[in-house]
């Protein structure tokens, strides 16, 4: 399991008033047909902030797989590609230690108090690197977002552990520290 992972489960109960086993005994007794709808369930009736929503919701699901099964599966047939991700999970963990990496099922969202980047093997070839820099000048590397859509404002195509260089690992500190 991950680290920050371990570290949210936790400190899950002290932060939000309930333990995982308490927040999937509640989210069982309810029915979403989505996953966002359990998210803005937790959000709002309970104030619970998005990144242990997000968690909780992920892992109550009853056909949930662990964190690690969802990026074996996410780089299944893209092996290639899994270098590329552990350079940039290293950069961003060595941000602080008040990064969560959330596993989804075709992603990897990175969040502080609020979601900063996303990761998503897009091809057998390149990765996507989803950014939130809310008012940045797009450029030819730097573009805006695409299929990101709303969840982050710029995307960067990586086929290559070398293109995780210094400007790509500024422009993730940068959103990081947005993130606040």
């Amino acid at each position: 399991m991950d680290k920050a992972l371990f570290t949210m489960i936790e400190n899950m109960l002290a932060k939000t008033g309930k333990s995982l086993p308490e927040w999937k005994e509640l989210l069982s007794q309810k029915s979403f047909s989505k996953h966002t709808e359990a998210l803005e369930f937790l959000k709002s009736e309970y104030g619970v902030t998005h990144g242990f929503a997000n968690t909780i919701v992920l892992l109550s699901n009853d056909n949930n797989h662990s964190p690690q099964d969802l990026v074996t599966k996410q780089y299944q047939g893209k092996e290639s590609l899994i270098p590329i991700y552990k350079k940039i999970l290293a950069a961003v963990k060595s941000f602080g230690d008040d990064v969560s990496v959330t596993p989804k099922k075709s992603s990897v969202s990175l969040i502080r108090k609020k979601q900063f980047a996303l990761i998503k093997p897009a091809t057998k070839n390149r990765i996507d690197l989803g950014l939130k820099l809310i008012g940045k000048a797009v450029s030819p590397r730097l573009e805006d977002s695409g299929p990101f859509g709303a969840m982050c404002t710029h995307r960067v195509k990586i086929s290559q552990q070398e293109e995780v260089d210094k400007e790509l690992l500024q422009w993730l500190k940068e959103a990081y520290e947005k993130a606040n």
